[in-house]
């Protein structure tokens, strides 16, 4: 997460004319820009990634602690359960991780939305509608969802009883939700980012 804090809200409307005009429009832009790169940044895609491979580890352990239960053997039993406890250990402060980065990206939003409805400039805004960034999380995220989507599906359809346990079905087809899910995560803020750019910065009515 970001260790520096947040850009401040922008100025109510009655406390702007007491204000410089043109301080306050460099301000939006300079937290536009940084607010844009927080929201839709190659570091956030690549934040959402490493906490997918996070999951995908901490899957795996428990996937191979259901195949090692299988063997129905004390040694299975033993190797099993570490196993089932490293994964809880991984999966679990994963998941208070990405709790927190929800509401990080909540207060993102709600900042990004709060500064570009104060104002219009066309320069600083063309930057924060950042075509080229949504358009990378679009197209990556497409590919990484349907890449787990195949996975899930191909684990399930190549499953033949008494040769594929349980325990490697439900391995398998985990990573593939994983990287589905991430997919879907990461479809999702393209498109409301897009969103968000055509309602706040469309040209006024006349």
């Amino acid at each position: 997460m970001p260790c520096r804090d947040l850009p401040p809200p922008p100025p109510p409307a009655h406390l702007r004319g007491w204000l410089d005009e043109a301080v306050v429009r460099a301000d939006r832009a300079r937290f536009l820009s940084d607010l844009g790169r927080r929201s839709l940044g190659v570091g956030r895609l690549l934040l959402l990634w490493a906490v997918a491979a996070v999951f995908v580890l901490g899957w795996s352990f428990i996937g191979m602690a259901w195949m090692a239960f299988e063997q129905h053997d004390p040694f299975g039993y033993v190797y099993g359960l570490i196993l089932a406890v490293l994964g809880a250990g991984v999966l679990i402060p994963a998941g208070f991780w990405v709790a927190r980065g929800a509401r990080r990206d909540r207060q993102v939003r709600h900042l990004l939305h709060a500064w570009g409805e104060s104002d219009r400039d066309p320069v600083a805004d063309a930057r924060v509608r950042a075509p080229g960034r949504s358009l990378t999380w679009l197209v990556t995220s497409l590919v990484l969802g349907a890449f787990g989507l195949w996975v899930a599906f191909a684990a399930a359809v190549s499953a033949r009883p008494g040769d594929t346990t349980y325990g490697e079905v439900a391995y398998t087809m985990g990573i593939g939700q994983i990287l589905w899910i991430t997919g879907l995560l990461g479809l999702a803020k393209a498109a409301a980012h897009y969103r968000w750019a055509v309602r706040t910065f469309r040209a006024p009515a006349p």
